[in-house]
């Protein structure tokens, strides 16, 4: 008894799928029991298709993306972004070269919190937390502008050893460290220190000595400072704060005025005869405070 013939196994031969059906013709004679014949189909022969290969297009994509050119000037880490900011600056008055460089190299959207970030560098205060505020940054570039005018800041084109009273967010610190030969700055907020420490890690900025104190006492261990700035207002200028100012030294810092009512930046001079004190335009700031919290 014969063997029936072996079915086909897998795999199938991918050659083989593209080949054309034959069918089975009759010899002539209907109903004869002659053999029947293998004859080629009628039907056009298809060409044979390509083999299909899944990753073309993934191979394509990636060629596309090496291509495709990423917009300049548009992000936030962009130097474009920051000198249109300063450019507005120059429109509201700022005309110091040191300082508007100084504005253009601190990245201020790194200072302020994420979901704030699309406003890092509108004319506008923002807040950080606990309270308070970063400050405007024409507001920033204008009292930085003010501590230049110093005798001794004048005669180096430098703000000489500087102290600032209210880290905050530090990005303030960061502006002056440009223009310093140090800066301390003095935080009594804790949360806001530990903030400030960790968005001036990344800057390598390595003339900043961070304080975790109080503001009002200033820093009698490093006195005395060629600039003193402050970001808090309060009813008077802190004794401290003049008892370590250096002669030729400039303070700066909102105070309230006769009124009471409103703030205005105070700037006071030390010469070797006393003090000078010019009082400047009307602002607003969080208030002085002491002790630490």
């Amino acid at each position: 008894m014969s063997q029936p013939p072996p079915r086909a196994k897998f795999p199938l031969q991918l050659e083989g799928l593209n080949r054309p059906a034959k069918r089975l013709a009759a010899a002539p004679g209907a109903g004869s029991k002659a053999a029947a014949t293998p004859v080629a189909s009628a039907i056009p022969r298809a060409e044979p298709r390509p083999v299909l290969r899944p990753q073309q297009p993934l191979q394509q994509a990636a060629l596309d993306s090496a291509r495709r050119v990423a917009p300049s000037g548009l992000g936030l880490d962009s130097a474009g972004i920051r000198r249109r900011m300063v450019d507005r600056l120059v429109q509201a008055g700022l005309r110091d070269d040191l300082v508007k460089g100084a504005m253009s190299e601190v990245p201020r959207h790194l200072f302020v919190d994420t979901a704030l970030v699309n406003q890092a560098y509108e004319d506008t205060s923002l807040p950080i937390g606990h309270g308070q505020t970063i400050s405007k940054p024409s507001v920033v570039a204008r009292m930085i502008e003010l501590l230049m005018g110093g005798a001794n800041a004048r005669a180096r084109r430098s703000l000489g050893h500087t102290l600032e009273i209210g880290t905050g967010c530090g990005y303030q610190a960061a502006v002056l460290a440009r223009l310093s030969r140090q800066v301390m700055s003095i935080e009594r907020l804790r949360p806001l220190h530990d903030k400030a420490r960790e968005h001036l890690a990344p800057l390598r900025q390595m003339n900043i000595r961070l304080v975790y104190g109080d503001g009002m006492r200033g820093h009698p261990p490093n006195a005395p400072y060629d600039s003193i700035i402050a970001a808090a207002g309060g009813e008077a200028l802190p004794d401290a704060w003049l008892e370590q100012l250096a002669v030729g030294g400039r303070l700066v810092a909102p105070v309230h005025d006769a009124s009471g009512l409103r703030q205005v930046l105070v700037v006071v001079d030390r010469t070797a005869d006393g003090y000078t004190r010019s009082v400047h335009e009307a602002v607003h700031f969080v208030p002085l405070k002491s002790g630490l919290d």
